[in-house]
């Protein structure tokens, strides 16, 4: 069984746009994340991307994570190594 999901993508049929509503919004992010982490479009992104845009896009995940995850859940749900902190 595979560790990681991206279900939302396949099964979200409601509106895709920025601004609306903040429940809209969050699904849109969660839309537009999944997408962009297919791996076929990430083999050709990450190639293109400069090193800055590299960086700014590990930090940005790194900042995220921080702010928003225990240690605990960022590795049970991160790095899905069920460590309890």
């Amino acid at each position: 069984m595979s560790l990681h999901s991206h279900n939302f993508v396949e099964n979200y049929s409601g509106l895709v746009g920025f601004g609306a509503d903040r429940k809209t919004d969050e699904n849109t992010i969660i839309y537009y994340l999944q997408k962009f982490s297919d791996d076929q479009l990430m083999s050709i992104i990450t190639r293109r991307m400069t090193d800055t845009e590299l960086e700014e896009t590990f930090e940005l995940i790194n900042r995220i994570l921080k702010n928003h995850l225990t240690e605990s859940e960022y590795h049970n749900l991160f790095l899905k190594d069920d460590h309890d902190h």
